[in-house]
């Protein structure tokens, strides 16, 4: 049995003192190269290039981000990622990995995920807020390539602020998922899915009110200054157009 590539890449952003971020830790390896952009104003902007093919068949990547008090830190991808099958036996697993101090801000907006046939992949993203951090989560999923059927996949989002659970949510489709996963009461026939969580310490006063954005995507408030937009689409296309202006109008 060929063995997966194990990678992972690190990321801790620090306020400088000089009204900009610092990066004092930036480090990719194997599949996961890290690059600094240009940013403006406090912001700090870094995109993971893959250097690879991957995730494939027992592979294992891994992202971990930390941005410290007063760090303003957007992380992006420069192309989509495409679970595919390997000659490795068993899932793959991409694991993310957040954290972000009290006066932060971190804005994770990589660009999709894209589960090809035949693939078998885990992502678990999990997130540390502490009392007034700042985030925005944007998670994209497409299901199979044109004209072919999604590999498996299965995904878990847990958010956790000041030490207690905010959002924990598990969803798995494609060959092996539990039946029904893409019938009316899951995913409705639709490839793209999509999910925004914005965390605000001014929702606190004042939190958006639940409502629909569109006939296959909702706002919902969650126990906490913060929200979740869940929303389906028919391709990639759609579904960022859907979470674009889900955001603008949070402001």
């Amino acid at each position: 049995m060929t063995a997966g590539v194990h990678a992972t890449a690190r990321i801790e952003a620090r306020d400088d003192g000089r009204g900009g971020t610092a990066l004092p830790v930036l480090e990719g390896n194997g599949p996961l190269a890290l690059r600094r952009v240009r940013a403006s104003g406090r912001e700090a902007r870094v995109m993971l290039v893959g250097a690879m093919s991957g995730p494939l068949g027992g592979d294992r990547f891994a992202v971990e981000a930390e941005a410290g008090p007063g760090a303003r830190l957007h992380l992006g991808s420069a192309a989509a990622t495409i679970a595919l099958p390997g000659q490795a036996k068993g899932e793959a697993h991409y694991d993310v990995r957040l954290k972000v101090a009290a006066g932060a801000e971190l804005h994770w907006l990589p660009e999709q995920l894209i589960s090809a046939g035949g693939s078998e992949l885990c992502v678990s993203s999990r997130i540390e807020l502490a009392p007034g951090a700042r985030l925005v989560f944007r998670e994209e999923q497409v299901l199979g390539r044109a004209g072919e059927e999604p590999g498996r996949l299965t995904s878990r989002l847990t958010v956790r602020l000041g030490g207690r659970p905010l959002l924990d949510q598990e969803l798995s489709c494609g060959p092996g998922a539990p039946g029904g996963w893409d019938g009316p009461a899951v995913l409705a026939g639709h490839r793209a899915l999509g999910q925004l969580v914005v965390v605000r310490p001014e929702f606190a006063q004042e939190v958006p009110s639940a409502r629909m954005l569109g006939e296959y995507a909702a706002l919902t408030p969650l126990a906490g200054p913060a929200v979740l937009v869940s929303a389906l689409a028919p391709d990639a296309r759609l579904l960022r157009r859907v979470l674009d202006e889900a955001l603008a109008t949070l402001g």
